[in-house]
């Protein structure tokens, strides 16, 4: 099924949930998408409860409605409420959005596990893959927190949570394989400023908004070296052509990664001096070595922890990720990032790419 926007008798008027129907949200994850999402469902009508790890960002949410750390400048609604006690915080959920680093979802999905009610939705806000397997996030819900595959959903998009906490327009794609899970939650997770389409490919929704971060980094390297636009438009351009064929050989539908959760978060994260991976990209172009770039970055790029796996994966279904693996070398100190640019548009062996 293609993206579409779920008939308004559907979803009803933006923010308006039947009394029979009411929701209690819960967001866990307290980062800048954490709290922008739960902004986000708070300016859409709802009241909000956001789990957060440290007690002292749950008072200045709770009392200054702000988030300092991660959304300076940003006023939060009053019916956002913030805790840091787990089970406080999802007892009674209805629909909980996880929002923390890939590579922590398995320890708090056992936590949560007996903690969720039957029934409960469980939507993933993150994008990346877990270095250990490479589950996606989704699958660790079903597989760890024991959530059934009709209940899980993922939500991705253009989404730079800087300039929707600042309530500029944009949209998002939530996809899950059951068609009334995902309209269930666009019909929460839409207000004035963010429209949300669904779809069914879980596998091309979640696989986007992890390999554009990749792209993204490679983006950011051949800035932070010096090259200009046209440099940077054909690393995108190639990338879009790897990450799809990646993609499909994982079982999505092609034209999943020429939309919202494909292209559109390709743009936006490759183009944003706000994109984490972006910068941490443009970090190593500039000759900072990956140490040093995750200890300069203030919040988690996610990319950097999941192209390993993805390359892993890549190996498994014979599929060519050049731009992929070349960024894996200069992670790894083997390749000069100046050196990084002239190989993106063709293969090592010089055959001409596929598509051009």
């Amino acid at each position: 099924m293609s993206e579409y926007y779920p008939p308004t008798t559907e979803i009803g008027i933006v923010g308006a949930v039947p009394r029979e129907r009411a929701e209690r949200l819960v967001v866990l994850g307290g980062g800048s998408w954490g709290t922008t999402f739960a902004k986000v469902l708070a300016d859409a009508g709802h009241d909000v409860v956001m789990w957060v790890r440290r007690p002292e960002s749950a008072v200045e949410i709770n009392d200054a409605h702000r988030n300092t750390r991660y959304l300076a400048g940003v006023n939060l609604p009053p019916t956002l409420r913030a805790t840091s006690d787990l089970g406080e915080a999802v007892a009674g959920a209805t629909i909980v959005f996880l929002s923390v680093p890939a590579q922590t979802a398995r320890e708090l999905l056992e936590t949560l596990r007996p903690m969720l009610a039957p029934g409960t939705v469980v939507v993933s806000l993150m994008k990346g893959v877990e270095r250990s397997t490479g589950s996606r996030m989704s699958q660790l819900v079903h597989e760890v927190a024991g959530v059934e595959e009709g209940l899980v959903a993922v939500a991705s998009g253009p989404n730079i949570a800087l300039e929707i906490a600042r309530e500029q327009p944009t949209a998002i794609v939530i996809a899950s394989p059951l068609e009334a899970t995902a309209v269930r939650v666009a019909r929460v997770a839409r207000n004035a400023y963010l429209r949300s389409f669904v779809n069914l490919d879980v596998i091309g929704t979640e696989f986007g908004g992890v390999l554009k971060n990749l792209i993204a980094i490679a983006v950011g390297i051949v800035d932070g070296v010096g090259y200009g636009e046209n440099t940077k438009a054909s690393v995108m351009t190639r990338g879009l052509a790897e990450i799809t064929d990646f993609a499909v050989a994982m079982g999505a539908r092609p034209e999943t990664m020429i939309g919202l959760a494909g292209l559109g978060d390709l743009i936006a994260t490759c183009e944003s001096p706000m994109s984490r991976n972006f910068t941490a990209g443009r970090l190593l172009g500039q000759g900072y070595a990956f140490q040093e770039v995750v200890h300069r970055m203030e919040q988690t790029a996610e990319g950097l922890r999941s192209v390993g796996p993805v390359l892993a994966l890549a190996a498994e279904r014979g599929v060519s990720m050049p731009i992929s693996q070349q960024i894996q070398d200069v992670l790894l100190g083997t390749l000069d990032p100046a050196r990084l640019a002239p190989h993106l548009a063709t293969s090592d062996d010089h055959d001409t790419p596929r598509g051009e």
